[in-house]
């Protein structure tokens, strides 16, 4: 076996081949040794900036010293007791803290879970205890997660849902307005009304679920009358409305959620990624008269709310009032678009520049048609920016957007000079 002082990326993908199954996709072929904010090197010693943010989970950077300082205070006091036999303080001073944080002129309560998906399940059972409804409405292109109800829920089958298959029932899809791609916003509110006249009667729908800007389906922003129409349509018929913020929150788009930009204020929020800085913890955040809906024991988990992870979420805002990281990341969506703006002005392959707050992405196209889009274009920029230093991921129903999840930690120079390497790189591959 080689020594970490010999270990090379293609020894340890060979090693990482035939150990691990392919279900386990890969973005790119290198191996971390170390990251510092937005920075990170490669077991080969080559220095690479990170716009991915490990999928939008380390919006305060890497190895923040403020988030590692609370973790090793934590780790020296209990690292688990799980909170349903014996409950900790900050738990309870999280939760706290994230019902101030939630949009809503109401009293809300906070559950803790572990993972993305754990946390929209949850969601959806709360809904349905509540409503008593067994019905569940989401959207084209919209992501969820991996397990088989957020499967289901989720609006892309290519690569997630294929071949998991049957998926459970009653859940339903609307479209998600998009504007380029000729889905208004009254198509996308026609569709639910659909859903209530062909599927099922709005009377029996526990919940809808919308992101307010998609993740993986391609950074589409939702339009805010977009969003004011489904919470009226929600209040109409008793309807549960769900934000999944998993992606959007905690900040990365200039709002701690990005609904609050609609002046919404849904029932319930899915929260997971860059709330703890890197830490695995998730949560739901609603009404408390919702939140009371499950009998004691219908929720939790054996790690859900890890005391160290809560002690590195409680640093995770911390940081965020300390740097302003809110300011921050308005700050760099704007830096960002203006620049890959002036280069979609060049560069007619990209067909649209989009985003809200530091969530930023392109998509391309041939010949500037959005209609024809070019996934083999976004898998080559994303590479070429590799061998050139800069971590990038696509994402999108068709694969043609390239985003950007840089921390909002970074500096201008750093931002820039990855800026700078995206442009070299999508030059490079004409």
């Amino acid at each position: 076996m080689l020594t970490k002082t010999q270990q090379t990326n293609a020894a340890l993908m060979a090693r990482r081949k035939a150990a691990i199954p392919r279900g386990v996709g890969q973005s790119h072929e290198v191996f971390i040794a170390r990251g510092e904010n937005a920075e990170v090197w490669d077991v080969e010693g080559k220095r690479y900036i990170d716009f991915a943010g490990g999928i939008a989970v380390l919006n305060t950077g890497h190895c923040r010293p403020e988030i590692k300082a609370a973790v090793k205070a934590q780790i020296d006091l209990y690292t688990h007791t799980c909170f349903q036999v014996l409950a900790y303080e900050p738990y309870v001073e999280l939760a706290e803290r994230f019902n101030a944080l939630a949009p809503g002129n109401f009293a809300k309560k906070t559950l803790f879970l572990s993972t993305g998906a754990e946390a929209v399940e949850n969601a959806v059972k709360i809904a349905r205890s509540y409503t008593k409804r067994p019905g569940v409405i989401a959207f084209t292109s919209g992501y969820h997660g991996r397990t088989l109800l957020t499967l289901g829920l989720t609006g892309k089958v290519a690569p997630y849902k294929l071949g998991f298959g049957p998926f459970p029932g009653e859940i339903f899809h609307a479209q998600f307005p998009n504007a380029a791609h000729g889905v208004s916003v009254d198509d996308a509110i026609n569709s639910v009304e659909s859903i209530f006249k062909n599927d099922i009667e709005a009377s029996h729908v526990a919940a809808i679920i919308v992101e307010p800007v998609q993740g993986e389906g391609g950074f589409n922003v939702a339009p805010f009358d977009f969003l004011q129409r489904l919470r009226a349509l929600c209040d109409q018929h008793g309807i549960v409305m769900i934000a999944d913020e998993i992606q959007t929150g905690a900040g990365r788009t200039g709002t701690w959620f990005a609904i609050e930009q609609s002046g919404v204020a849904p029932d319930l929020i899915t929260m997971a990624k860059s709330m703890a800085g890197g830490y695995p913890i998730s949560g739901v955040v609603g009404r408390a008269e919702i939140m009371d809906a499950p009998a004691a024991g219908g929720l939790g988990g054996t790690y859900a709310g890890s005391p160290v992870a809560c002690a590195a979420a409680l640093a995770v805002l911390d940081v965020f009032e300390k740097d302003k990281l809110l300011e921050r990341s308005k700050a760099l969506g704007v830096r960002m678009t203006t620049r890959l703006k002036a280069l979609a002005a060049k560069d007619k392959r990209i067909c649209d520049v989009r985003g809200l707050g530091a969530m930023v992405a392109i998509e391309l196209c041939k010949g500037g048609d959005a209609h024809q889009p070019s996934a083999e274009l976004a898998k080559s920029l994303a590479t070429e920016a590799t061998k050139r230093g800069l971590i990038l991921l696509t994402c999108g129903t068709y694969g043609n957007v390239v985003r950007i999840l840089v921390p909002l930690t970074a500096s201008d120079a750093i931002v820039d000079e990855g800026l700078g390497i995206m442009e070299a790189s999508l030059a490079a591959v004409a």
